[in-house]
């Protein structure tokens, strides 16, 4: 095995290979950075992140200059960082960073200068915060502001996009209300998240932002009639919304051009989708419109939050059967043999279905993943790593039957991870061991592209799939509606 490397002499950017290097962080060669080829996060705390650090450790964050992505971004370009050494503010005005999330603990009364910093997107995560904190705020693209809002204040450019996820508490009683936020209350694009079943958010506490231009809300809430007051809305999305009472029509907003609802309240909905069309008749909408996935109110109780929720309502109401099935089976169970045995069948029920998607498949994943979090399945020692590897294994036993043996030995040693034709590995399991020819956009090892032409696929010729088998042609007479073709 290789022994960690000392990069700290290089040249910044210099070092793109993954591997296990030294770090001195909090001391001379305070930690060892594994770094996996494909993955551009880095998580700094305690509990499961990548690199334990204690609250107060004072952190050299220079440490991370010699790293960078294969395409030269500075790596990781994704940090998350649980503690109160504020001092990558300072780092990252001469050295980038893409998303910065920070999650701050102290108790005390703090004014921090971020001012300057390149970060496209900041995250504050005030759930731990038990002081107050004063931040100058950097130029960004993005500002999410989570938990206790009413410990933060701010100064500063504002950032072109602000969420805000407030706290919501355990009670039961009355909506909840933002705090005043200050300048940022002059942002003109906002997004307001809650939880479909948890306590609403009343939407009186948007009067304050008078210059909102696009406003996304997301989960419960009510005074939905206080969406009237912003005059100037040009983009209105609402999603997974269990009660529209009081919502305005849409003629309420003058220069309102683009309408998105998706996953709300049946009754609210089917008017706002004749408001929709009625007003494309008189005039066009310049942006998207989409009013869709309109629920009961028992589905918010029997179906919301497993993954089904985007699928067509044929596929989704067999998925909610199959899956209504496995629960109960587990809750049943004696043996983890018990707990597998539902797993599997509910896994080998769509394994036949014709023309599941790859992101279906990967929904299933996250459906065997909520089976381990069930209280018999955890009471017998099952876990989501040991339910993932069932769901696995199901997968494989089907792929053997139906993939050349090139491209199966492919997928066994981890060199693709994804079937000739759309069957994937879970999406939990691809983000820990996705290689670096499979990426996605935002992550490091991006497939080469030539400057104008084709893209290239970055796999070994040998791991490549084979083409789909055509379908033999037909002769004789065509079918109805199909025109006759001289060969």
């Amino acid at each position: 095995m290789t022994s960690p490397r000392d990069v700290s002499d290089q040249p910044a950017g210099s070092v793109t290979e993954g591997g296990s290097y030294l770090l001195s962080l909090t001391g001379a060669h305070s930690h060892t950075l594994t770094r996996e080829p494909g993955l551009a996060r880095l998580a700094l705390g305690s509990g499961a992140a990548d690199l334990h650090v204690d609250p107060d450790d004072a952190i050299d964050w220079t440490a991370f200059d010699p790293f960078a992505t294969p395409a030269g971004s500075a790596w990781p370009r994704h940090l998350d960082y649980r503690g109160n050494d504020s001092g990558f503010f300072a780092w990252a005005r001469r050295r980038p960073i893409e998303n910065l999330s920070w999650r701050p603990v102290f108790d005390d009364v703090r004014r921090v200068d971020a001012a300057g910093a390149g970060i496209h997107s900041l995250f504050l995560k005030l759930d731990e915060l038990t002081g107050a904190l004063h931040l100058a705020l950097p130029d960004t693209s993005m500002l999410s502001i989570a938990g206790d809002l009413g410990r933060l204040t701010t100064e500063g450019p504002l950032p072109t996009t602000l969420a805000v996820l407030p706290a919501l508490g355990r009670g039961t009683d009355g909506a909840v209300t933002l705090p005043h936020l200050g300048p940022l209350a002059d942002v003109r694009s906002v997004i307001l998240s809650g939880k479909p079943l948890a306590r609403p958010i009343s939407l009186r506490s948007l009067a304050a932002f008078r210059e909102i231009t696009t406003l996304s809300l997301w989960g419960s809430f009510t005074d939905w009639d206080a969406l009237a007051e912003l005059s100037a809305l040009e983009t209105l999305e609402i999603r997974f919304a269990p009660d529209l009472e009081g919502m305005p029509s849409l003629d309420t907003w003058p220069r309102l051009e683009s309408f998105i609802a998706f996953n709300i309240d049946a009754g609210a909905g089917k008017r706002l989708r004749s408001e929709m069309r009625a007003r494309a008749k008189t005039r066009p909408w310049e942006g998207y419109t989409s009013v869709v996935k309109l629920r009961e109110p028992d589905w918010w109780q029997t179906e919301y939050g497993r993954p089904f929720s985007g699928w067509d309502s044929r596929r989704a109401k067999r998925a909610n059967a199959a899956y209504d099935a496995a629960v109960a089976a587990i809750a049943g169970a004696g043996t983890v043999d018990d707990v597998r045995d539902a797993v599997v069948a509910f896994v080998d029920g769509f394994n036949a279905v014709p023309g599941i998607e790859t992101t279906e498949r990967e929904d299933l994943g996250d459906a065997v993943v909520q089976f381990a979090a069930l209280d018999r399945a955890v009471a017998l020692g099952v876990n989501a790593d040991i339910a993932l590897e069932w769901f696995e294994q199901t997968h494989l036993d089907l792929w053997t039957t139906r993939l050349p043996s090139r491209n199966l030995k492919a997928l066994l040693t981890g060199n693709s991870m994804r079937s000739c034709h759309g069957a994937d590995l879970p999406r939990a399991r691809r983000r820990a061991a996705r290689p670096p020819g499979r990426s996605r956009p935002g992550r490091t090892g991006l497939r080469a592209r030539a400057p104008h032409g084709p893209r290239q696929d970055a796999r070994p010729r040998s791991h490549r799939c084979p083409p789909r088998r055509r379908q033999p042609v037909r002769r004789g007479r065509p079918a109805r509606g199909v025109r006759n073709v001289r060969r």
